[in-house]
């Protein structure tokens, strides 16, 4: 991983609830080859728009109390807070253009 980073239950609220830029949260597991294919879209995204938005990715195996308190019921999920709020919720493996269209208000 490079433009994108880690989060866990511990750093969640400092990094992406006090943030003063957007972030995308991008909720995945191991086992979710649609979370795999879309990895790397997400990396391109944070190096291309790293200035104006943040991409993280928060493992739900191992961080289950995010995931609960956000219901995520499914992944690959990527919720895009700001100002400590949910304020677009994207649910799939979406291609970079895709990606790039739900996220054009942010970046």
């Amino acid at each position: 991983m490079g433009a994108t980073k880690v989060v866990t239950d511990e750093t969640f609220d400092t990094e992406v609830l006090k943030s003063s830029k957007p972030v995308v949260v991008d909720y995945w597991a191991e086992w979710c080859g649609p979370c795999k294919m879309v990895s790397p879209v997400l990396e391109e995204i944070a190096s291309e728009h790293g200035d104006k938005i943040d991409v993280v990715k928060l493992n739900i195996d191992d961080n289950p109390t995010i995931a609960q308190r956000y219901q995520i019921m499914a992944i690959p999920t990527m919720s895009v807070f700001r100002d400590g709020e949910i304020v677009k919720q994207i649910v799939g493996a979406k291609p970079k253009s895709a990606l790039l269209k739900e996220l054009a208000e942010f970046i």
